[in-house]
Formats: C-alpha cells, sequence, structure tokens
C-alpha cells in the first residue's frame, strides 16, 4: 500500500497520515502543540457580520422575544 503524505497544517511540511504518526495531521508534536495553543488563546474565530460593537447589544431585537 502507498504512504499517503498530507501537508501540515500548521507549517506546510509533508506529513505522514499513517497510525505511524501520532500526531497526523501535523507532521510532530510541535505543530500540534502551536495549533492547539491558536485554539485556546481564540486565534481562530469566524468572522460575524455585525461589528463586534454591534454583536449582543441590548438594542437588539429578537421575533420572538416579547415587547416590553
Amino acid at each position: 500500500m502507498a504512504v499517503r503524505k498530507v501537508r501540515c497544517p500548521q507549517c506546510g511540511d509533508d506529513a505522514l497520515w499513517a497510525p505511524e504518526n501520532p500526531w497526523r495531521p501535523f507532521c510532530s508534536e510541535r505543530c500540534k502543540q502551536i495549533d492547539l495553543g491558536c485554539w485556546a488563546s481564540d486565534s481562530y474565530r469566524i468572522a460575524n457580520k455585525a461589528g463586534d460593537d454591534e454583536a449582543g447589544g441590548a438594542d437588539l431585537e429578537f421575533p420572538d422575544t416579547p415587547a416590553r
């Protein structure tokens, strides 16, 4: 069976995609830890369409919210 190599999502080097690589899809434990640190520090985010100051504001109206 052919050995499959994938690109490491952190550094871009080739990484072995096989049970012999305990850090897959990363090439090393270092790249895996760097990626985990980015998640822990909220470096990975999905941008919303509203500005950050508008998100969750008290003046937002929702259709299911009873009138005050």
